[in-house]
């Protein structure tokens, strides 16, 4: 007699879940810069974000309506979730698609971002009262190393030398969600994270639709590729890769979160080369390798 088949317990999907959701996030996260690209000759950076920002808030409210999920209660609710929105979808969203739209390449505007985890780590200590490991330090090392070994061709290769403005604003960009990472971990830990996301992009909607009144033309053209790519930004990045990020930040200490940032130049090189045809030199693949060994050692425990 064959036994009978457990039913699957609550408690257990979560913790498959919470396993799966930092391979999920490394793997949405890698795709913006691919749709940045995407876009690029085709919408003026600040018009498309503005577009997709209010596209996310009209999906997360009517989730979060739906749902019944609670507000955040009094202004200081809406403060921090605002700041946050601000730091870590306007600001830093706005620098790299107007740094890739003003000539970054895109693989090297993802290795830029990838120095996150060495600012998140510098600065949780001091504001956070996080302790960083002689081990988290040595794992983001060497995600350091392998995310620049992955990047080193193209950079070595590139075409032509970066744009000192486009390197200063990605930086820029890099240093928003930093700050805005460890904002969120000191404030939003008792909100609700589709409330609390929609507010963000409230915050990052109400910052960028100005800037891109005043600063742009308007452009978007009627194509594929932007129509694609708005509707996977929205769905995808903004609405399931922020509350997956979210969902990190809360669970764990930011360093170790961050140290996750450091997987998406290396699968942003792999996305390129089952779409856009890119090589990958015995350099970049071991660079993964060694982006992965460090990834495990900072996020262990």
């Amino acid at each position: 007699m064959l036994p009978r088949s457990l039913p699957i317990s609550w408690p257990d999907t979560a913790a498959s879940a919470a396993r799966l959701a930092p391979g999920a996030f490394v793997l949405i996260w890698a795709t913006g810069f691919v749709v940045a690209r995407l876009v690029a000759p085709h919408a003026e950076p600040l018009t498309f974000l503005s577009l997709r920002f209010l596209g996310t808030v009209a999906v997360l409210t009517g989730l979060a309506l739906v749902s019944g999920a609670r507000w955040p209660a009094g202004w200081r609710g809406w403060r921090d979730a605002l700041v946050a929105g601000v730091l870590i979808q306007g600001l830093y969203l706005d620098a790299v698609f107007w740094s890739v739209h003003r000539g970054m390449p895109a693989g090297i505007a993802a290795l830029v971002t990838s120095l996150q985890p060495l600012f998140t780590a510098a600065a949780a200590g001091p504001l956070l009262g996080e302790r960083v490991s002689p081990r988290r330090w040595l794992g983001i090392a060497l995600g350091f190393v392998g995310a620049g070994l992955v990047l080193a061709p193209k950079i070595g290769a590139g075409a032509g030398a970066i744009p000192p403005e486009a390197l200063a604003v990605c930086l820029c960009g890099t240093a928003s969600i930093t700050l805005g990472t460890l904002w969120q971990k000191r404030t939003g830990a008792a909100a609700d994270l589709r409330t609390n996301a929609a507010v963000q992009f409230v915050g990052a909607a109400a910052m960028t639709v100005p800037l891109a009144l005043l600063l742009e033309d308007g452009r978007v053209e009627a194509v594929p590729e932007v129509f694609f790519g708005l509707a996977w930004a929205v769905l995808g990045l903004s609405v399931g890769g922020i509350l997956i990020l979210l969902a990190l930040i809360r669970r764990g200490a930011v360093a170790g979160v961050s140290a996750l940032f450091y997987l998406v130049p290396p699968v942003s090189a792999a996305m390129a080369f089952l779409g856009f045809g890119e090589t990958l030199a015995p350099v970049q693949i071991l660079g993964m390798v060694v982006a992965v060994a460090g990834v495990a050692v900072a996020s262990r425990g």
